[in-house]
């Protein structure tokens, strides 16, 4: 049977982030849940190097927030969306980022981006 799709996922990664338009979430961090799911080609992989190391989700998530105060969750999820692309494996990527502080009546609240090259 041919292979159609290959996605390479990373569901449920737990970052703290300087992020808020609000004057009360300055000065402090806060969680963020963040879900990726990566389209990647379909060539044969026989080794790491072939593919998407999902690593790479974390560590390109961990470098924006390092930057300093973010003010919108869209923002940190469209960049990532574009760190993610800018690897040569990607063709598409949905970044979904939850902030499950931000209202008190619900589980969590956020964004998703969706982005192809």
């Amino acid at each position: 049977m041919p292979l159609i799709s290959r996605h390479v996922f990373v569901e449920g990664l737990k970052v703290e982030a300087a992020i808020g338009v609000y004057d009360y979430e300055h000065g402090r961090t806060q969680p963020l849940i963040i879900d990726a799911d990566i389209r990647i080609g379909l060539h044969a992989i026989k080794g790491l190097k072939d593919t998407l190391n999902y690593e790479m989700v974390g560590n390109l998530a961990r470098d924006l927030i390092a930057r300093g105060h973010i003010k919108l969750v869209e923002t940190l999820a469209e960049d990532l969306a574009e760190a993610v692309l800018a690897l040569p494996q990607a063709e598409e990527v949905r970044i979904r980022i939850s902030k499950p502080e931000a209202l008190a009546d619900a589980e969590r609240s956020g964004c998703t981006v969706v982005m192809r090259k």
